[in-house]
């Protein structure tokens, strides 16, 4: 009953000052109209772009959409962007303050918005008050991002190249070493291919015991065969030796190829869905929001107010009557 009662003697107040509320609504409304307007408050635009990752490979558990996050955000991205568009004096930040940097980061922050999207896309928008401007940026932390990326993914490929030119020099000296021992055995022994030669010396033999002599030489055969009794195991895998490092400088070298390549490529990683344009209508402030926050709140202190009068009106009542 005491909520009835007290909801009842509001509703009485409310309706013994409505002239007075309304008259204040009415004004709340007005003021709030002129503080909207772009005398007060400067409006602003909003420009953004939807993108994918693409040609990028995540480092750990990370999708490539979070590690684009990370690329977007990064510091070097973000210096780049207010070098170019020369950030501090358009955001007005002195470089004598004593927070600058970190003030400078503030606005950054405020005025860029990166985030991801439901469809695992990233959302990249920027606000200003010039709507070409905050389309220039949103292109430009895409373009910095890209070369970012790409700078990065450079210096691991010129790494790459690097070490495997270190192998192949050193993969290519040992298959010379090996070619000149070779050529050694072949040239001091006359052994140069074991199973030929084999059976040359086996006919050579056969037929001096069988005194069809003739054109062979016995000496010739028995320096052969006591070459090849030397230094056939040596060149057996000597050639074995040569055919393997071959086979590994081949692997080499395709990889060194592949890492030519990807210096050389052009691959772009921002695939744009949804470009940035140069907005024709302000996203803030929202007249609508603005005069609500305002009736809002004055009708909210009006009220406090009338109740405080109220309450003195009959404090006073009640003292003259005792």
């Amino acid at each position: 009953m005491d909520n009835y009662f007290n909801n009842t003697n509001l509703l009485q107040i409310v309706l013994k000052w409505k002239w007075h509320l309304i008259i204040l609504t009415f004004a709340a409304a007005l003021v709030s109209l002129v503080v909207s307007s772009s005398l007060f408050m400067k409006p602003r635009f909003k420009s953004l772009a939807c993108i994918y990752p693409s040609n990028i490979m995540p480092y750990s558990d990370e999708s490539q959409t979070e590690q684009m996050l990370q690329w977007i955000n990064s510091s070097d991205v973000r210096d780049s962007v207010m070098k170019k568009f020369d950030l501090p004096v358009h955001y007005g930040i002195s470089p004598n303050e004593k927070y600058y940097a970190s003030t400078l980061e503030y606005m950054y922050t405020k005025n860029v918005k990166v985030s991801k999207t439901q469809f695992a896309s990233i959302e990249v928008s920027v606000t200003d008050i010039d709507p070409v401007l905050a389309r220039d940026m949103v292109n430009a932390i895409l373009y910095y991002t890209d070369e970012k990326i790409r700078a990065t993914h450079m210096l691991k490929y010129e790494e790459v190249v690097a070490a495997t030119e270190k192998i192949l020099k050193t993969k290519s000296a040992e298959i010379d070493s090996v070619k000149n021992l070779y050529r050694d055995i072949a040239t001091n022994y006359g052994v140069y291919d074991v199973q030929g030669q084999s059976q040359e010396i086996t006919r050579g033999e056969l037929r001096t015991v069988a005194g069809g002599g003739g054109n062979i030489n016995s000496k010739d055969v028995l320096k052969l065969k006591q070459g090849m009794m030397e230094k056939s195991s040596d060149l057996l895998y000597l050639g074995n030796r040569i055919e393997q490092l071959a086979a590994e400088y081949s692997e080499i070298m395709r990889k060194y190829d592949i890492a030519r390549f990807d210096i050389d490529k052009k691959f772009t990683f921002v695939n744009i869905v949804t470009p940035p344009l140069v907005a024709d209508k302000k996203s803030y402030p929202k007249r609508l929001f603005v005069m609500f926050y305002f009736v809002a709140g004055t009708l909210l202190f009006s009220l406090l107010a009338i109740v405080l009068i109220e309450q003195r009106r009959i404090s006073s009542s009640e003292a003259n009557n005792g």
